[in-house]
C-alpha cells in the first residue's frame, strides 16, 4: 500500500456543489442540504483502505462528538466498483450507519475531480459559507 499525499486545494476556495446518493438512507443529497449552520467537514474515504480502516473509530467519534455543533460531517466515496466491489453502496450503508452521518456515493468520480481529491482519508472543513479553512489527511 504506497501513502498518497493531499493534492492541492486553495484556502478560501468555494466548496463545490454536488448531489450524490446517500447510502444510508437511498436518498439523493446535496451539498446545500447538509451544508452546517456553522461549517462543514466532508471526509473523502472508502470502505477498503487500511488507513480509513486504521482512523475508522475515530472517524465514528467524531460524528459523535460534532453532532450538535452546528459543524456538519460528511463522507464521500469515490471508488471504482468494478476494482473495487468492496467499496460499492451496498456495503457503504452499513458503514454510514456506524459514521452516523452522510456516507454518499460519488459513482461518476466527478465530485471528488471537483476537489481534487487524490487519497483516502482526505478532509476537507470548510466554514459556515462553504470556504475552505483546512484540506490535508486525517490520521489518529
Amino acid at each position: 500500500m504506497a501513502l498518497t499525499t493531499s493534492s492541492t486545494f486553495e484556502l478560501g476556495t468555494q466548496a463545490p456543489d454536488f448531489e450524490l446518493l446517500n447510502t444510508v438512507d437511498g436518498q439523493m443529497e446535496c451539498l446545500q442540504d447538509l451544508k452546517g449552520e456553522k461549517g462543514t467537514a466532508i471526509f473523502f474515504i472508502c470502505n477498503h483502505c487500511p488507513f480509513v480502516i486504521h482512523v475508522m473509530d475515530e472517524l465514528i467519534q467524531l460524528g459523535k462528538d460534532y453532532a450538535s455543533s452546528g459543524i456538519n460531517l460528511v463522507a464521500i466515496s469515490s471508488n471504482n466498483v468494478e476494482t473495487h466491489p468492496q467499496d460499492g453502496p451496498e456495503f457503504m450503508k452499513a458503514i454510514g450507519e456506524r459514521l452516523g452521518y452522510p456516507y454518499l456515493y460519488d459513482e461518476t468520480q466527478e465530485v471528488a475531480k471537483a476537489y481534487n481529491a487524490a487519497c483516502t482519508p482526505d478532509l476537507y472543513v470548510f466554514d459556515a459559507e462553504l470556504k475552505l479553512t483546512y484540506h490535508g489527511q486525517f490520521s489518529a
